[in-house]
């Protein structure tokens, strides 16, 4: 099979980590990883620094990568409120595309990382379980914004394009915002610290409720099965591990990992309830001689309440998925014990 060179923008995001990381797998691809900060990860793939949003340097920079043939876009801008995501993060998927356009005569797709927000989850309940053709919430949406253009621009072009929807994303990173395992982590640790229980901080009704979680080992898959199998070419796709779960079953799992008894529910702001812990967390760091990160590099509390806020069922439908030939499937309560043993090993966590 002839070498492929597959380009990762947000390459050490948690979406984005997982792509490379799985692609690294494969003898058969090189691997471009744009990103403005140094891997903090051991990785083979050439590091390209660029700034999105400048057309000029766009044009500059990606116009020397000849060799793409396959583009994994999970670069975001974070703004203050969704209508001023729009814009920014349009442009930076823009100038990427049209830059490599010129300069790839090779380039066979570009998949987009998208997630349960298509759905509007960050807006309240939403129609469960969600299927990609479902009806749109009210605009603004960046997601919408993105593929809308990208699907134009994909018109009587040799490439094809496709998306991701996964829900919870679970896996390691450093220094990215929707980082869930890390978060947890240091709530767990902390707590133990201060002797106290695993006290359930989100709203008392998301411990119940049905939900889905995605693993980077599957994110990873899934990306690179949409990116080259035929039966994925100009489509959308939700990915979860497959399964169903609930707080109230992976609480016990996250317990019992660092040896901790589950303590009562304590809905608290952890944005502000954490904000004075790194003094308590360099003395867990000083006392296992983990790598010296601090919570800030590591978590954003205001992210992990959003996420833990959630009262509603979130469910994604697979079918389409399963139908087009992706069949992977992993137990949701087995990866979160697997995933905080990386952390483990990699001394992020003693």
């Amino acid at each position: 099979m002839a070498r492929r060179t597959a380009l990762v923008a947000g390459a050490l995001g948690i979406a984005g980590r997982a792509i490379v990381e799985r692609l690294e797998a494969e003898s058969d691809w090189e691997i471009v990883a744009l990103t403005r900060r140094v891997p903090n990860f051991p990785t083979r793939a050439r590091t390209v620094a660029v700034d999105l949003l400048d057309p000029a340097e766009c044009k500059a920079t990606l116009g020397k990568l000849s060799e793409v043939t396959h583009v994994f876009y999970n670069a975001y801008a974070p703004q203050g409120s969704t209508s001023a995501e729009v814009d920014p993060n349009l442009a930076m998927l823009k100038n990427l595309v049209s830059s490599l356009e010129d300069a790839a005569p090779g380039l066979a797709h570009v998949q987009l990382m998208q997630g349960a927000k298509w759905y509007g989850v960050h807006l309240g309940p939403y129609r469960n379980p969600a299927r990609e053709d479902d009806p749109r919430h009210m605009p603004p949406n960046l997601y919408y914004d993105q593929q809308d253009w990208l699907e134009a621009r994909r018109v009587g072009k040799r490439w094809k394009w496709s998306a991701l929807r996964p829900h919870l994303i679970w896996g390691p990173s450093l220094g990215s915002v929707m980082n869930l395992m890390n978060g947890l982590a240091v709530f767990a640790l902390v707590s133990r610290e201060l002797g106290l229980p695993l006290a359930w901080p989100g709203k008392p009704g998301t411990y119940d409720r049905a939900m889905q979680m995605t693993d980077t080992a599957m994110l990873g898959r899934a990306a690179l099965w949409a990116a080259t199998a035929p039966a994925a070419a100009d489509r959308a796709f939700n990915i979860t591990n497959g399964d169903y779960t609930r707080w109230n079953r992976l609480w016990p799992v996250l317990a019992r990992f660092f040896n901790m008894p589950t303590g009562p529910h304590r809905q608290m702001r952890l944005d502000e309830m954490m904000a004075d812990k790194e003094s308590v967390w360099a003395t867990i760091v000083a006392r296992h001689d983990l790598v010296p990160h601090t919570i800030a590099n590591l978590v954003q509390w205001d992210w992990i309440d959003y996420a833990l806020a959630n009262d509603f069922d979130q469910l994604s439908d697979l079918n389409t998925l399963r139908a087009a030939g992706f069949h992977d499937f992993m137990d949701t309560q087995l990866a979160i014990a697997d995933q905080l043993a990386r952390l483990r090993q990699r001394r992020i966590i003693p």
